[in-house]
């Protein structure tokens, strides 16, 4: 047995009124379009009715400045619009390209339970001060086949290998086993001990946003991802 612990566009009033789409049936797809369309037709109509406007009653031309600048403002936020679609699909691609770099190698994400596979399985064990560690590791029917304790020195990422051996010698299946692990100071006081699991990318699903990693069985972010073994 070994057991080891490494340490809305705006409606224009007094003016001649914009025109409208023919089609009532036009689909979402061509709302850009059609502000557009309208913001380059209200130009038309501004500079034609400035240059025919009645000399003995103007008309209110901050009314049509007001407007222009609204529908400036419109133009704008759709192009606003647009370069943030580019760029959450950009976002989108570094994601996949990132997520596909990891298949095939071993990564570190935040767990207890992991394979036994070929006899051997490992856990990376986090202890924020030098303590004695209990561990107690149990099968998939909440059996329990191996406990220990440990005197363990303050660290991240401490690796504990299981090769499947019970106390008694029995050398358990390939399965899923968990790890259980508590922790005393040198004073008794309870110190809290997480644990985190080493398995290999064997997958990514791209069609999922963002990307899921398939580790031991279970999904996985690429922001879940601790760390990389190899």
């Amino acid at each position: 047995m070994t057991a080891a612990v490494n340490v809305a566009t705006p409606v224009v009033s007094g003016t001649t009124p914009l025109p409208t789409s023919s089609s009532s049936s036009s689909s979402s797809s061509s709302t850009n379009t059609t502000i557009a369309g309208n913001f380059q037709t209200f130009l038309t109509l501004l500079t034609t009715q400035l240059q025919n406007q009645n000399p003995l009653d103007p008309l209110d031309t901050n009314q049509f400045t007001q407007q222009l600048v609204q529908f400036a403002g419109v133009e704008q936020q759709l192009k606003a619009n647009e370069q943030l679609t580019t760029l959450v699909s950009l976002q989108q691609t570094a994601q996949s390209t990132q997520a596909l770099g990891f298949v095939g190698k071993t990564a570190v994400v935040d767990g207890n339970t992991a394979a036994l596979t070929n006899g051997a399985v490992v856990w990376d064990l986090n202890v924020p001060t030098s303590s004695n560690v209990n561990i107690s590791i149990t099968n998939s029917t909440g059996q329990t086949v191996f406990s220990g304790s440990y005197d363990v020195k303050a660290g991240d990422n401490q690796a504990f290998g299981w090769d499947g051996k019970g106390n008694d010698g029995t050398q358990w299946p390939d399965g899923k086993y968990t790890l259980t692990a508590t922790a005393a100071d040198s004073a008794g006081n309870s110190v809290a001990v997480s644990t985190r699991l080493q398995g290999v990318v064997s997958s990514v699903d791209l069609t999922q946003s963002p990307p899921l990693l398939s580790i031991n069985g279970k999904t996985y972010t690429v922001n879940q991802i601790k760390g990389i073994v190899s």
